[in-house]
């Protein structure tokens, strides 16, 4: 990693104040709101005895894309997984502090984390089809959380599902085919498809756009764009030109530390602390 060497402020620009110095590690910008969806208190999380990521505080608001970026290993995609406590599934990791949602804390003892996690649903950086027809993809979860009683409205939500998610006139006459078939791309959106067919409220996205294609990825940013008018929407991407497209606010993470976070135009544009600035310039990746 090549950082910038610095001895003190870099000169100010007009209308510009003076940048937060890298050697202060408080957060920067802000990071509550007045009606959050969820609101993150505190939260680090140990794997074993190693800190990967220290006392985030953060709200993610109603109805928002927030975007979440930072060097590889920075704990951002540790901390998405915070969200809908994935981090359960890995042995030796520890969470401490808060997430509320609906005024509890996702991290008591009493929480189940299946209907949680259909509340909270997660697309992945690799599409993840079911080995099951197009069809089966999205009605299994709905099934298994008693959302359809028949067939009749299992193919209400599936025809629903597929087409919120830009996918059903691509698919409507092969849905028996395996979702294993269909591109890359449609395999994403099949997942998010598979997402929403559940009835979430947030969707949280780690590096969905990765592996496919300009074409495919332009497809799925558009959908993000749609879905946020029902949907709160956090996603991890190493795309800062993704992030600077689609996103209302922006959270920037380093070393396991939430370094700032702001409106997407301003972190971009004029940011508060120097290694935002560092990352958003090239100065170190």
């Amino acid at each position: 990693m090549n950082e910038k060497q610095t001895t003190g402020h870099p000169p100010i620009r007009p209308g510009r104040r003076p940048l937060v110095e890298r050697t202060e590690r408080a957060t920067v910008g802000r990071a509550s709101l007045e009606d959050p969806r969820m609101s993150c208190r505190n939260v680090s999380v140990f794997y074993d005895s190693k800190k990967a990521i220290s006392n985030i505080t953060l709200d993610i608001g109603r109805n928002e894309v927030i975007a979440m970026i930072g060097p590889s290993g920075c704990g951002k995609s540790t901390f998405l997984r915070c969200l809908n406590r994935m981090n359960d599934t890995i042995d030796g990791c520890l969470v401490t502090g808060q997430v509320i949602m609906d005024g509890k804390n996702i991290y008591d003892d009493d929480v189940d984390v299946v209907p949680l996690r259909a509340q909270v649903g997660m697309v992945f950086q690799k599409p993840n089809p079911f080995p099951k027809s197009i069809y089966n993809n999205i009605a299994y979860g709905a099934r298994i959380h008693g959302l359809v009683r028949n067939r009749e409205e299992t193919d209400e939500l599936v025809v629903g599902a597929l087409k919120r998610a830009g996918l059903w006139s691509e698919v409507k006459d092969r849905l028996e085919m395996p979702g294993t078939s269909l591109s890359g791309g449609q395999q994403q959106r099949l997942c998010i498809a598979r997402a929403i067919a559940i009835n979430p409220e947030v969707i949280l996205m780690d590096e969905p756009c990765s592996s496919l294609d300009p074409i495919a990825t332009a497809i799925i940013e558009e959908l993000i764009d749609e879905l946020k008018q029902n949907y709160t929407i956090a996603i991890v991407t190493h795309s800062m030109q993704q992030a600077s497209r689609i996103s209302q606010r922006t959270a920037y993470f380093h070393q396991g530390d939430l370094i700032e976070i702001g409106p997407t135009e301003q972190i971009f544009l004029n940011p508060l602390h120097q290694l935002t600035e560092d990352y958003i310039t090239g100065r170190f990746e």
